[in-house]
């Protein structure tokens, strides 16, 4: 059998991302077709989806390693732990894409790179370049912006970046594949969904089976519209440089930016346009450097820099 070409690879893995990153944008209009159901129904019915699509993905392409990778009472733990921080992450992002926050989700994913460092240093004790530091200053003072511009903290960006933040740090401590991983934490956080919706079919308050089929199915195709995404980032994290993948995940909140604005019609005040801006300077520094010490590395540069 001959190997695929590595520019076949790289192309190939690039499209990936890009699918991905792109599917990711877009999920707002896939959840604002839901009618009726409220955020934390929605929550319920894509954990248990998410879990039935997770388990045939499995059957199909993991069949003989998922044992082997949840054989060990400490990555069960831990993936139950990572379960938890997802399922809040999930929870906050439905909820404001429903209750017109597409932009402030958008935030939070572009400040997730520059949580995701900072969590690095509090809880890994990882050492930051001084340019990296300066990321960090100008996206808190960023918050600061949004904050007095709004009269509030920008809680739902804060709540998504911390939540996928600590996720990130969780999943560092296991090598699990994602869709084994997503399985397992759906899993876990199955029983409280299905607890919470006998709790709502009981009171008269579920949605599901009392709206239009078109709706039911809307449910459902919450575990596909999971797991493809996530399906189409495996692949490619596995054929392009973390380098070029830390770029393209930048696609996704750019097309909830661009939703949030041009298609949901959700106000930007000049506060906002203000944070905004200095996140993006921030992301712009973070990124320069580490295409900087990428280049660094495969030129075999001496001196290396702190990681990041």
């Amino acid at each position: 059998m001959t190997s695929t070409p590595p520019e076949t690879g790289s192309r190939a893995g690039v499209t990936a991302a890009l699918t991905a990153y792109a599917l990711w944008g877009l999920v707002p209009l896939y959840w604002r077709l839901i009618d009726g159901a409220g955020a934390f129904e929605v929550l319920a019915h894509r954990i248990i989806w998410s879990l039935a699509f997770g388990v045939l993905l499995v059957l199909l392409f993991a069949r003989t390693r998922w044992r082997r990778q949840l054989a060990s009472p400490r990555t069960l733990l831990t993936l139950a732990a990572a379960a938890g921080f997802v399922t809040i992450n999930w929870g906050v992002y439905i909820w404001a894409v429903t209750n017109d926050r597409v932009t402030e989700t958008a935030l939070g994913y572009y400040i997730n790179p520059l949580i995701s460092i900072l969590f690095g240093v509090l809880l890994l004790q990882e050492r930051l370049a001084p340019i990296q530091w300066v990321a960090i200053g100008l996206a808190a003072i960023a918050v600061v912006v949004i904050t007095i511009g709004y009269g509030r903290l920008p809680w739902v960006a804060l709540l998504l970046a911390g939540s996928f933040g600590i996720y990130g740090v969780i999943k560092k401590r296991v090598t699990v594949e994602p869709i084994v991983s997503l399985t397992y934490e759906s899993a876990v956080a199955t029983l409280p969904a299905l607890l919470f919706l006998g709790w709502l079919a009981a009171r008269g308050g579920s949605h599901f089976g009392q709206q239009p089929l078109s709706q039911d199915l809307l449910l459902m195709g919450g575990g596909v519209v999971t797991a493809v995404p996530l399906l189409a980032f495996a692949f490619a994290a596995q054929r392009i440089p973390l380098s070029l993948l830390g770029i393209t995940q930048y696609l996704a909140p750019t097309i909830q930016f661009v939703l949030g604005v041009a298609v949901f019609g959700e106000p930007m005040p000049p506060a906002r346009w203000a944070g905004f801006m200095l996140v993006w300077l921030a992301l712009m520094l973070i990124t320069g450097h580490a295409l900087w010490r990428a280049r660094r590395r495969r030129t075999g540069s001496p001196g290396g820099t702190p990681a990041g």
